[in-house]
């Protein structure tokens, strides 16, 4: 009997020694337990960016940088260089590496499922920024509404030409949730108004872009108008552009350094600011939340805005 009662005692600490053990624990409550006593400036977060190539995404990694310094937060930045096996390569090492919490900027938003759902696996939680993942489960996604930005960007170009006006629109990486939504938010206004006489991806390249544009230009030569779902795409147009010494208005999309200058000296008709430097420091500040066992927003909207001259 006394046997008995001694077992019986000892089953009885196990089930309560499980059941906290089962308690939410700081970080994400989900972390082995030696994560649970780490002090702030011990807790670190990886960026898997999907170019570094591109001045956007560059702004957008520094300012993620510069508040994760600010927090004593420490990051870890990995290159992707638009290849969505490396970046799949890339979260692997930044697990890995044992960082805390995850912040993808996805290159493809369905091909990156497969690298959420790896930190997914290992109970590390997963913010995207500007570009969604169709897969996996993610804490928060920061971003400007594309969507919105497309028919920004539509919406000001209808004021500037006719209806029945041959356009054409330079697309982005095929597959990112970015290129998607804008061109979407851009048909929506266009659509029935306008000729689009093409619409080609330049996979959010200026030296693609420049290519991309001086064949739609030679193919038609009559187009008055281009819509490129990035600043990178719509530079590249206007060099085309100015080499075939054609008159054709340019919409951008970002409002890069690059392309802010070329809309205040009159050679670009707009671009639309999507501030990557406040993405970046949303995402941190997000992520410091998530890691002290915060709730956050499911989707943190940054606003929109339509530079002209």
């Amino acid at each position: 009997m006394k046997k008995l009662s001694v077992l019986f005692v000892a089953a009885m600490m196990s089930i309560f020694l499980a059941a906290c053990s089962m308690e939410p624990g700081f970080p994400y409550g989900k972390k082995d337990e030696q994560d649970k006593t780490k002090s702030s400036d011990e807790l670190s977060v990886g960026l898997s960016i999907s170019t570094l190539n591109n001045p956007f995404f560059v702004t957008l990694a520094d300012a993620a940088k510069e508040q994760a310094k600010v927090n004593n937060l420490k990051i870890t930045v990995a290159d992707a260089q638009d290849d969505a096996s490396k970046q799949a390569s890339d979260v692997e090492n930044l697990i890995q590496k044992g960082v805390d919490l995850i912040i993808i900027n996805p290159v493809d938003s369905a091909s990156v499922t497969s690298a959420v759902e790896s930190a997914n696996a290992k109970n590390i939680p997963v913010i995207t920024v500007d570009r969604v993942s169709e897969g996996g489960e993610v804490v928060a996604h920061i971003a400007s509404d594309n969507a919105a930005g497309g028919a920004l960007a539509g919406e000001y170009l209808m004021t500037l030409i006719e209806e029945g006006t041959e356009v054409a629109m330079l697309e982005g990486v095929a597959g990112s949730s970015a290129a998607r939504d804008r061109g979407e938010g851009f048909l929506s206004v266009v659509d029935g108004k306008v000729k689009l006489v093409a619409s080609q991806t330049a996979n959010f390249n200026r030296t693609e872009g420049l290519t991309v544009m001086e064949n739609i230009l030679q193919g038609n030569p009559n187009v008055k108008a281009v819509f490129a779902q990035n600043d990178e795409m719509a530079l590249g147009a206007l060099e085309a552009i100015t080499a075939a010494r054609k008159d054709v208005i340019v919409i951008g999309f970002d409002a890069t350094d690059d392309a802010v200058a070329k809309v205040q000296a009159g050679e670009m008709a707009a671009t639309v600011a999507q501030q990557p430097s406040l993405i970046g420091e949303k995402a941190i500040e997000a992520a410091i939340k998530v890691l002290a066992g915060e709730s956050v927003e499911e989707n943190i909207p940054v606003d929109l805005e339509l530079i002209t001259k």
